[in-house]
């Protein structure tokens, strides 16, 4: 019978996100996100699942053109109601129980789904700040 051989995958599996752990992340990504990415959102959805740690920001829609709103079939207010409730998805980030190390997953809104990614510097585990930086790529 053949022997399974175990290969490290920092995308699967993880550690369920304590309570403190949960604040203590939230509150960087918070700081992080005003500090280096003031005036690119409304506000942040920053939410926990398991081991799982989602980012989304929400932005102020542009202004829509008379077209555009004869296509939706909606008002000026209920377009920007939407629009301001829409979340853009930026990253997620894997918790795996050890200090600080977190593997990170890219929305792709081409596939809509979130896929495996490294961090700048090339590891698979990184920092929540660094996750955001990579996902504020779509705040600009």
């Amino acid at each position: 019978m053949p022997r399974k051989i175990w290969v490290y995958d920092p995308h699967r599996g993880g550690v369920k996100i304590p309570p403190a752990v949960r604040e203590r992340t939230e509150q960087r990504i918070l700081a992080y996100a005003a500090a280096h990415h003031a005036g690119k959102f409304t506000r942040l959805g920053i939410w926990f699942r398991g081991a799982l740690c989602y980012i989304d920001a929400y932005l102020e829609p542009a202004k829509p053109s008379a077209a555009l709103l004869r296509i939706t079939k909606e008002t000026r207010e209920e377009y920007y109601e939407r629009m301001r409730s829409a979340p853009l998805h930026l990253c997620r980030l894997r918790y795996l129980g050890r200090g600080d190390d977190w593997s990170m997953a890219f929305y792709t809104y081409s596939h809509e789904r979130y896929e495996p990614c490294s961090f700048g510097n090339g590891s698979s585990i990184g920092t929540p700040e660094q996750a955001f930086e990579i996902g504020s790529v779509y705040l600009e």
